[in-house]
């Protein structure tokens, strides 16, 4: 087996990236993205995503992320009427908050810093009420009405990446979801789902192949650029996951695992308590895997992943995971040939080294 390579610079995962290669909008259908396939032997293969199911085992199990991205994005004025922008991450129970209120860790964004007792006036929507002083990790906690999910949903705008140049539109709070999306929580998609299809779903189970979920709310850390120049350095932010029994009962069987996505594979490899076996309920991960840490996969054999930045968490992994030569190699034929990359762009399918 091809060991990947530990390269601890972040430069050692910078590739050139044509920015028109850059997807500002979803395919016209979920499954008309093309599918790059990097073979077990390092060979590279064009394919379209409607393929998928010839190019896995037969006795494979498919496990997907069922997260649903929540309107994450809020805009509001504080009394002063200096613009603020808050991005929910995830509700903190452990802090007390108002009665009828709950709280949120947010990221803020305004030009002066944000106090405790301070409001922020939402437009046509109740005010928020400032909770706490800035964390170490950037965020601060704010009181949302109710469990906040509601007025999320009235008041807040889908979080799409920084990298998409446009403001979010009524179709995105459809169409950045996966066809699995059912437990709200993330700030972003589980982006290799959004290829997904009722149809390529059914010829998957014709061949045999199981479908099964875990979840894994995805935080704004897994897309938070490494600032050390060293990426053993690097700590990543914390998400929350869940394994359901009937996942772990499937996985147990010892048949090939599919991951779709980083994200699904995040949470399998987490929650692994040794080969095929994983740990059922609820948890919390740090997990960063790159060449060099260490980490020994137990869980997932085979990954479905979109194409992703250069220097990030998430390369870093497909690179543990596939090899590094052989996935960087994958991705300077992905640019000559035109793939679109990141959440919108298209896929790759890649097997574990």
């Amino acid at each position: 087996m091809l060991a990947s390579s530990p390269l601890f610079a972040p430069s050692d995962y910078a590739f050139e990236l044509p920015p028109e290669l850059v997807a500002q909008e979803p395919a016209a259908t979920r499954d008309a993205s093309r599918l790059l396939h990097l073979s077990p032997d390092g060979a590279i293969a064009d394919h379209r995503f409607t393929e998928l199911a010839q190019l896995l085992p037969s006795d494979a199990i498919l496990i997907a992320n069922d997260t649903r991205v929540i309107p994450a994005r809020v805009r509001g004025h504080k009394p002063s009427g200096g613009a603020v922008e808050l991005l929910f991450l995830e509700p903190d129970p452990t802090l007390p908050s108002p009665d009828g209120t709950s709280a949120w860790r947010c990221l803020a964004r305004a030009r002066r810093p944000l106090r405790p007792a301070q409001t922020i006036a939402i437009e046509g929507g109740p005010e928020l009420v400032i909770l706490t002083e800035r964390a170490v990790d950037g965020s601060i906690a704010v009181a949302a009405p109710g469990d906040g999910l509601g007025f999320l949903d009235a008041h807040g705008h889908i979080p799409l990446p920084g990298y998409i140049h446009r403001e979010d539109r009524a179709d995105d709070r459809e169409r950045y979801q996966t066809m699995f999306a059912r437990t709200p929580g993330a700030i972003a998609a589980p982006t290799a789902g959004l290829h997904m299809t009722p149809a390529i779903a059914a010829q998957l189970a014709a061949r045999g192949v199981a479908l099964a979920t875990v979840t894994l709310h995805v935080g704004w850390g897994t897309f938070a650029p490494i600032r050390e120049p060293d990426v053993r350095a690097h700590r990543m932010h914390r998400e929350r996951y869940i394994i359901p029994e009937a996942t772990a009962a499937l996985v147990a069987t010892g048949r090939p695992v599919v991951s779709l996505g980083t994200t699904a594979l995040r949470a399998l490899e987490a929650a692994a308590t040794g080969p095929s076996r994983l740990a059922v309920g609820p948890g919390a991960t740090e997990i960063f895997i790159y060449p060099g840490s260490g980490h020994s996969f137990q869980i997932v054999d085979h990954l479905i992943t979109n194409f992703h930045l250069p220097e990030s968490t998430l390369l870093m992994l497909v690179c543990a995971f596939a090899g590094t030569d052989r996935v960087l190699a994958a991705y300077r034929h992905a640019t000559a040939a035109g793939y679109r990359f990141y959440s919108y762009g298209d896929a790759s399918l890649v097997h574990r080294a």
